[in-house]
């Protein structure tokens, strides 16, 4: 119950200036004309701003869309799935490193080790299904870390939904396609099948060989 409270926590704290200022961050930095404006970094501005949504109100498909928008599907695929991933692994980094003392603080060792058995057990689907979803993915990461998921089934889950995300939106954003239904049905469907693909064949490795981490 006390990790559901972290959970909570981390999501209204990811919630209200996502409430407050998405708008506004969507009209400055987020549309393709806003990120034109960088010239030949604007692939590095579109990175900045995934990475930068771990802390900010920055609708990311929005920006992979513009990416896509900008350099065409698949290049701004590849950016926009470089910033998704970097957010993920430092969502992850920093509450794995840091988050431990507070959370234990705050949930107690037995929630904790509730916590640790859900994601060692489930933590790849709650990974990879979560990368859609507006604010879920940052939290979803962050108590993967503070859990102590094995690195190697977070990275691997984090790739199977951050990857055809990123494609599927700068797809969208190349086309030209105001309403992304099929971006938004793409990026459901795809991570769950690519987990239930790949995720076996990680976990068979990692009963051979002892992970580094």
């Amino acid at each position: 119950m006390r990790l559901f409270i972290i959970a909570v926590l981390l999501a209204v704290m990811l919630m209200v200036p996502f409430l407050l200022w998405s708008d506004t961050f969507t009209e400055l930095f987020s549309s393709p004309e806003a990120l034109a404006r960088y010239g030949k970094i604007a692939w590095v501005a579109g990175i900045l701003l995934l990475v930068g949504d771990l802390f900010l109100p920055v609708p990311g498909t929005a920006v992979m869309s513009a990416m896509g928008y900008l350099y065409g599907p698949v290049l701004g695929g590849i950016i926009g799935a470089t910033g998704s991933l970097l957010s993920g692994l430092l969502a992850y980094g920093l509450c794995r490193k840091f988050g431990p003392r507070v959370a234990h603080r705050i949930a107690g060792e037995e929630e904790l080790r509730k916590g640790e058995h859900l994601f060692a057990r489930s933590g790849g689907w709650i990974v990879a299904l979560s990368r859609w979803l507006p604010l879920l993915p940052e939290v979803i990461a962050c108590l993967a870390g503070l859990a102590r998921m094995p690195f190697r089934n977070f990275a691997l889950a984090l790739c199977c939904g951050s990857i055809p995300l990123a494609f599927a939106y700068a797809a969208v954003g190349g086309a030209g396609v105001e309403h992304p239904a099929a971006a938004l049905i793409a990026s459901i469907v795809i991570p769950p099948v690519l987990w239930l693909l790949l995720g076996p064949a990680l976990r068979r490795r990692m009963r051979e060989q002892p992970p580094g981490l």
